[in-house]
């Protein structure tokens, strides 16, 4: 237990779910060996064969899921050290700040994201809620599954049993699936761990669907990190004109893209709804003014040299653009981001929206994705029910899984064999379509092992 300025007792952030012995000559502190053990679980390695938002290319080397997660949570770990030093009795008030613990948490932040990215979670929930589970696929709630339950460190105890402040910083949506609004669209954890869930929520100091310190930097950190990076990386590939959106004689390509954005953003919220149409230009044209290559990139020292000056800049602005909530009151998040900023990294995220995620290319591409999401859905569902329970298509682990869920609900079986799809690498999931479906034969020494 820690003690608060008034005198209030609350519960140890580096408690863990299961008591652990420390080992003799441990130096690490709690956080520390939670960054550790996600470092070197499969689950994370896992995300090296998980696209960012395409896949790289013989020409092009593009972001993938784990190196955006290293980057995220290298500028988490800094956002916390500057609140840390220029902050430090605020982070004090609202119950602490671990640089260590937001680093872990923004490791861990995608470690649920399955393959083909957003396509592949969207069909997923599908497939799943009409199938019959509640809750359906969601990849925040697949990230806290995977660290509670999926991945381990001993045969004794499920989890790689994080600590509170840890478990806390991945719940970016810090509530299970409801029918309506916000409950509706995107949650943090399943029916299935509703008791880590509650174990975390009810040690934090917090109100009702409030994030902790750690999720509210952990987030910040993601949005920055893919606003900047993906931009990098398409105006790299030829697909953002970042050259001509910061010229003002090119009004014409500015205004085709502000066309698009705020039809598509028209009925959200967030800072579609908070902010003006006319503040958001002027604070997309402040970013893109300042940059300095008036040609296509071709990859010379002056254009490699102007883009890393250009994003590093950038993120070091955004970085030192969110403070603790001094005066924070119940309910309200604990973190205030500069508004220049979040309308400029709001911005900023639609320039990947617009050029290339719309694409007809990047369609006929996620057709095919959700193709293969829907075949090995069909195929693995088909096994696990009735009297058609088999095992024989499933790799060992999923065996030893569903053998002992065999007699249970049909949900058990079916939250297994999700666990199954959304856990392969992309490479994984269109061999092991194909072979399901006679398309190519394949290895019979090859195998699924996560």
């Amino acid at each position: 237990m820690t003690k608060t300025r008034s005198g209030e007792r609350r519960p140890s952030r580096v408690a863990r779910l299961y008591s652990e012995s420390p080992k003799q000559g441990e130096h690490r502190s709690a956080a520390q060996r939670d960054r550790d053990r996600l470092l070197y679980t499969s689950a994370f390695l896992r995300l090296a064969e998980v696209t960012q938002v395409v896949a790289p290319t013989n020409a092009h080397v593009f972001h993938n899921r784990l190196t955006h997660s290293l980057q995220v949570a290298q500028v988490g770990r800094r956002i916390a050290e500057v609140l840390l030093t220029l902050q430090k009795a605020e982070t004090r008030r609202v119950g602490g700040l671990d640089p260590d613990a937001v680093e872990a948490s923004c490791l861990a932040h995608d470690i649920g994201h399955p393959p083909f990215g957003h396509i592949a979670e969207q069909e997923l929930n599908t497939l799943a809620s009409a199938a019959g589970l509640r809750d359906g696929f969601e990849g925040n709630a697949q990230s806290f599954r995977i660290v509670t339950q999926l991945a381990f460190r001993t045969t004794g105890n499920p989890g790689l049993n994080l600590s509170c402040a840890t478990l806390g910083g991945i719940l970016k949506y810090p509530w299970t699936r409801g029918t309506t609004g916000k409950h509706a669209k995107k949650w943090g954890a399943y029916d299935s761990e509703l008791h880590e869930f509650q174990w975390v929520r009810s040690r934090m100091p917090l109100g009702q669907e409030q994030r902790t310190l750690e999720a509210e930097l952990m987030d910040w950190a993601d949005d920055v990190t893919y606003s900047i990076h993906d931009l990098e990386d398409f105006y790299r590939a030829g697909r953002i004109p970042l050259h001509l959106l910061s010229k003002r004689k090119e009004a014409d390509e500015r205004e085709r893209f502000y066309s698009e954005v705020f039809t598509r953003r028209a009925e959200e919220d967030g800072v579609w709804r908070l902010y003006g149409e006319q503040e958001l230009r002027e604070a997309f044209e402040a970013v893109v003014g300042v940059f300095d290559i008036n040609e296509p990139y071709a990859g010379t020292q002056a254009h490699r040299s102007r883009l890393r000056r250009f994003t590093g800049y950038w993120i070091g602005e955004y970085i030192n653009a969110i403070r603790v909530n001094a005066k924070l009151k119940d309910g309200q998040r604990f973190v205030v981001i500069d508004p220049k900023a979040e309308k400029q990294v709001a911005m900023l995220k639609e320039l990947t929206w617009h050029y290339v995620i719309t694409d007809p290319a990047i369609a006929a591409i996620q057709h095919g994705q959700r193709r293969i999401i829907r075949e090995l859905f069909d195929v693995f569902s088909s096994a696990v029910s009735g009297s058609n329970f088999d095992l024989a298509l499933f790799p060992n682990y999923y065996r030893e899984k569903l053998s002992k869920v065999a007699n249970e609900l049909r949900q058990e079986r079916l939250r297994l064999v999700v666990d199954l799809i959304s856990g392969m690498t992309e490479r994984q999931a269109a061999a092991m379509c194909h072979r399901l479906t006679g398309t190519i034969a394949g290895s019979p020494f090859e195998t699924i092992l996560h």
